[in-house]
């Protein structure tokens, strides 16, 4: 799903309802969890922040069940410049990569 500041998923597919953003995740939270609405988006705030405090410092999350959050790193390689067809060299980077569990997997499959 393509996302973007100016609009989420709501631009990315307009005509379809469904789309799962941070408040409305807290909301749900916040009902299910009998909590009130600031308190449960100070609390996805938290759980966030370690996902991406743990994955910044290169350590795997997993959350069972749900997926693990991996750091993959890309090897410099050789790439053309689509307007010129020059060649160039891409550096090496850090990814994220999101590898979903089984819970999650039954869930969407059914």
């Amino acid at each position: 799903m393509k996302n973007n500041e100016s609009g989420g998923c709501r631009l990315a597919y307009p005509n379809q309802e469904g789309c799962m953003r941070k408040p409305e995740l807290a909301s749900a939270i916040a009902e299910r969890a009998d909590l009130s609405k600031d308190k449960a988006s100070q609390v996805l705030n938290v759980i966030l922040d370690e996902i991406t405090g743990s994955v910044a410092k290169g350590q795997d999350v997993s959350l069972i069940g749900f997926g693990s959050f991996t750091v993959r790193e890309r090897a410099a390689r050789t790439g053309k410049n689509p307007q010129t067809g020059q060649p160039l060299t891409i550096p090496a980077s850090k990814t994220v990569a999101f590898k979903p569990g089984k819970a999650l997997k039954d869930a969407v499959a059914k």
